[in-house]
């Protein structure tokens, strides 16, 4: 039974080019570990991005073949995605290698360090990025784990999902879509909000009452979302980006010009160069922890003024016939509703498109993706979907993203179907006037970077 990061030296990672493994990969090798992994996306012969710079931090990769687990492997990893029938799972069962879940890692990990977890359904990596930030600038040199590339670091040629500082401070995403936020035992704990993803909020609401109970020094809570105000009962810290609000962290008089943000805590002025209130709300909640762990607020302030953001959250591709075309991990209804409202200010009107992902996930949010996307619709605004991503295993195909249309469709807003997305720019253009914004989101899919690259082309 392993219970401690001490316990192994050599690692193998089962699909290691995911952004949650890879994160995991890279830091036990930056801690000296000798790890090694497979992911069905290295074929022989082909180029693949993540591989190489895997293999730049010393990860060994294979192909997903078995080839790379041999009987020096001390652990394999798998995600929650992996099921106990793949071959290297087998493979490693047979050698009697321990087979640990990518959250349990993680959970060994934080175990060796001072952890701060950030949760909730939204905002967890660009907050974790912006902690760090303002952590990394005080000079305590803290260290990340994180579900997205950080902009600063992959400008270094890395991934940029996670890095091992000198500090004794990490900061690591806890994920709530699969529960394993209840794993982690963090001296704090950063809860941002609580609405209807992956579960139902009853499901929710135990999941995250027990990261609360958790957590052993410092819990911060965000009072402008209701669902995470009933869980900050006997709660010393928390923030809000409601003015009336009585929280002791709170960010007045917001202005969004452009591509930057304005806006006040406790009489300091902060500008960071995100667009829309969520991301307010996400430094914010930055800020709050960061203070509480005694860097100043003008500290903090001047740290976010130099935030680069993060891999696919409002990543502008470029403006080209007055036409802005943006790029964002938006997947669901909330998400997906505050990509539209932020890109609202910059253009008279937002053409926004979306792939969802998954056919049992869009039917569970189905009414939800309907509400939230017709409620912040502009009348000149539109939104077109293309279909649902497949990305393989046993699913019952029985909804089609049409059929989310149809219901916009049918509260009188501007929706569109395009089943192949190969052809929305021809579809789309006669839609594209000067002065509009071409909102591009989805999750999951790692072709989406290129399609949304090869849009922006076609404009």
């Amino acid at each position: 039974m392993i219970n401690d990061i001490k316990q192994f030296n050599n690692v193998f990672f089962i699909g290691v080019a995911g952004v949650g493994m890879s994160a995991v990969a890279q830091y036990l090798a930056g801690v000296g570990k000798t790890v090694s992994g497979s992911d069905r996306y290295f074929k022989p012969g082909v180029a693949n991005d993540t591989r190489q710079k895997l293999e730049a931090e010393g990860i060994s990769c294979f192909e997903q073949n078995g080839s790379g687990i041999t009987a020096a492997t001390e652990l394999v990893v798998v995600s929650t995605a992996i099921e106990d029938t793949v071959e290297e799972v087998v493979k490693a069962k047979s050698l009697n290698i321990p087979v640990l879940k990518r959250s349990e890692v993680l959970s060994l990990i934080a175990k060796s360090k001072k952890t701060i977890a950030v949760g909730g359904t939204s905002g967890k990596s660009t907050t974790s990025a912006m902690l760090f930030d303002i952590l990394e600038k005080a000079g305590m040199h803290p260290s990340i784990i994180s579900g997205a590339g950080l902009t600063g670091i992959i400008k270094q040629g890395k991934i940029g999902n996670a890095k091992v500082g000198a500090g004794e401070w990490l900061v690591i995403e806890a994920d709530e879509s699969d529960g394993s936020i209840v794993q982690y035992h963090p001296e704090v704990g950063l809860l941002l909000n609580v609405d209807k993803d992956h579960q139902e909020i009853d499901e929710l609401t135990q999941i995250f009452g027990t990261f609360k109970k958790n957590t052993s020094t410092l819990f911060v809570v965000n009072q402008s979302n209701l669902l995470a105000r009933q869980l900050s009962q006997n709660i010393l810290h928390d923030f809000s980006a409601d003015e009336k609000s009585s929280a002791g962290y709170i960010a007045t008089h917001f202005h969004q010009d452009g591509f930057d943000s304005t806006f006040s805590i406790k009489n300091i002025p902060f500008h960071i160069h995100a667009i829309g209130k969520h991301n307010m709300e996400n430094a914010l909640a930055a800020v709050a922890v960061a203070n509480q762990l005694g860097v100043s607020l003008q500290q903090c302030a001047d740290a976010l003024q130099h935030y680069e953001g993060i891999y696919r959250r409002n990543q502008v591709l470029g403006k080209k016939h007055g036409i802005w075309v943006i790029d964002d991990y938006a997947h669901n209804p909330v998400k997906c509703a505050a990509a539209i409202a932020s890109c609202q200010p910059l253009a008279d009107k937002v053409v926004a498109w979306f792939q969802p992902h998954g056919y049992g996930p869009t039917r569970f949010l189905r009414n939800d993706f309907v509400k939230e996307l017709a409620a912040v619709l502009r009348p000149q605004d539109e939104i077109w979907m293309s279909e649902i991503f497949y990305a393989g295993g046993t699913a019952v195909k029985d909804i089609s993203a049409g059929d989310l249309i149809n219901d916009i469709k049918a509260l009188g807003k501007q929706a569109y179907f395009v089943a192949d997305r190969n052809d929305l720019v021809e579809t789309i253009r006669p839609h594209l006037a000067e002065n509009s914004v071409l909102l591009l989101m989805g999750a999951r899919d790692p072709s989406l970077e290129m399609f949304s690259k090869q849009v922006y082309n076609m404009v």
